[in-house]
């Protein structure tokens, strides 16, 4: 793997580059969020960014939003001092897909950046997913039934994108707050209910077959399957 760490204590920095050096694989250090960003952007293809969250002339959250805003698709870890469950919240809605809170276990981090690159790489292939006559295209953020457009907001284009990565399989509501509303806690509200009743009455509405189910007690499933 190629990976850039941004981390501006210098000591810390120093350690978790040596370890990933030991451990065989390529790593760039910046040393604050305006560095971490000129490399990000830079030639150089990374397959992970582990990144601090408190970090000069640039704020880690700040740093991964604008990447992600132009089109970052190497996944993030964030490591932080701040654990709290809303502090987690936050570095995930920011952009992180991972959060690690220090001190931490190298041992724990090098397993999390090397799932992190795993996933990154196998939903690479896949930009576009289709189920029967509905197709999801990633890279144009469209969706279409039957030839006809179906517009989504944003959270239910996340929805429907998670369910089709997942096809034929039963999602559970923890694995949707925790891969679409970025929760790793129940919030104890119907905000699941709401949003999939809306993308089922988007995608399923006027055609003969159901795509769209949920299964009772379990999750919900989308397949190609008649009502």
């Amino acid at each position: 793997m190629k990976l850039l760490i941004v981390e501006d204590d210098r000591e810390a920095a120093a350690y978790v580059v040596k370890a990933f050096t030991e451990a065989g694989h390529v790593v760039d250090h910046a040393a604050d969020g305006e560095q971490g960003y000129a490399l990000a952007n830079g030639e150089a293809s990374y397959d992970v960014l582990v990144v601090d969250r408190m970090l000069p002339k640039l704020d880690g959250l700040s740093l991964i939003g604008r990447l992600k805003a132009e089109g970052l698709n190497a996944p993030v870890l964030i490591l932080s001092a701040l654990g709290q469950v809303d502090d987690r919240v936050q570095g995930l809605r920011a952009g992180g897909d991972d959060y690690l809170t220090k001190p931490y276990a190298f041992a724990e981090l090098l397993a999390r950046v090397e799932a992190l690159a795993r996933r990154g790489k196998a939903g690479a292939a896949d930009t576009v997913y289709r189920i029967a006559d509905l197709e999801l295209d990633r890279l144009s953020h469209t969706v279409t039934r039957g030839g006809q457009d179906v517009p989504l907001q944003p959270r239910e284009f996340r929805l429907l994108e998670y369910l089709m990565r997942n096809a034929g399989q039963v999602v559970t509501r923890t694995m949707l707050l925790e891969n679409v509303w970025d929760y790793h806690f129940d919030p104890q509200t119907n905000v699941i209910d709401v949003h999939v009743s809306r993308l089922r009455s988007k995608i399923d509405k006027g055609f003969d077959r159901q795509l769209l189910h949920t299964v009772r007690g379990a999750g919900y499933m989308i397949r190609d399957g008649a009502r």
